[in-house]
C-alpha cells in the first residue's frame, strides 16, 4: 500500500481542506452512520480515517473511538485539528489492537484502493480485532462489476455490493444491511452493515 500512502501525502492537504470536514459529508452517510455508532459500545476504530473528521464527530457523540490511517500527513492534521481525539499512525491490514476487543469498525471508503485479491486481509483483521457481536460498517463504490477506475488521488475500485458482502461473509461476519444510492453528480455509493460471528472461520 506504499503507492497508495504516498499519492495522499502529496495531496493530503488539499484533500483535507475539500474533503476534511463534516460539511462535506452527504446528508445520507451522516445519517447512516450516526445510527450504527449509537449502537456501539465502545471502544471503536474509525480504520482509515484520513482527516479525521468521522472520528472526531463520533467522539464528539460520545463514542470511545480512535482514527488509525497509513498516511502520517493525514494523522498529523488529524492530531492538530482534534487534539481532544487519539489519532494512531497504522495500517488496516495489521491494526494495533488486541483480538476481540474493539466494539465497531468503521471502514468509510478506506477499503477503496484495495485490489480484489487483498481486500480479504484488511476484512480478516477487522473480524480478529472485533468482539463477538462486534459492529462493521464499510463505505464503497458501487458498480456493475468489480472494476479499478481512476479515482482522483489514486486507483480505486467500485464493488457490486453483494459481492463485496460475500467477502465480508467470508472473513466471519453476519451481513445485516446493504445500502446503495445513485445520484447525478457522484459515483454510485454502497455501503455494508455487518456482525461479527461467535467464531471466525
Amino acid at each position: 500500500m506504499s503507492t497508495v500512502r504516498d499519492a495522499y501525502a502529496r495531496r493530503s492537504a488539499e484533500y483535507a481542506k475539500l474533503l476534511g470536514t463534516m460539511a462535506s459529508v452527504h446528508p445520507s452517510d451522516r445519517q447512516l452512520v450516526t445510527s450504527w455508532a449509537d449502537r456501539i459500545a465502545g471502544p471503536a476504530l474509525d480504520a482509515g480515517c484520513g482527516p479525521g473528521h468521522w472520528t472526531a464527530y463520533l467522539a464528539s457523540r460520545g463514542l470511545d473511538i480512535r482514527g488509525v490511517d497509513l498516511v502520517p500527513e493525514f494523522i498529523a492534521h488529524a492530531r492538530a485539528e482534534h487534539p481532544e481525539t487519539r489519532f494512531d499512525l497504522g495500517s488496516l491490514d495489521t491494526l494495533d489492537a488486541e483480538t476481540g476487543t474493539v466494539g465497531g469498525v468503521l471502514a468509510w471508503y478506506s477499503l477503496i484502493h484495495h485490489r480484489p485479491d487483498t481486500i480479504d486481509t484488511s476484512l480478516a483483521e477487522f473480524a480478529r480485532v472485533l468482539r463477538p457481536g462486534g459492529e462493521l460498517l464499510i463505505g464503497c463504490f458501487e458498480g456493475p462489476s468489480v472494476e479499478a477506475f481512476d479515482h482522483a488521488v489514486v486507483t480505486a475500485y467500485r464493488w457490486p455490493i453483494m459481492e463485496l458482502a460475500e467477502h465480508v461473509r467470508r472473513a466471519g461476519f453476519e451481513v445485516t444491511e446493504t445500502h446503495t444510492r445513485t445520484s447525478l453528480d457522484q459515483r454510485p455509493h454502497g455501503a455494508i452493515l455487518a456482525r461479527r460471528a461467535d467464531t471466525v472461520r
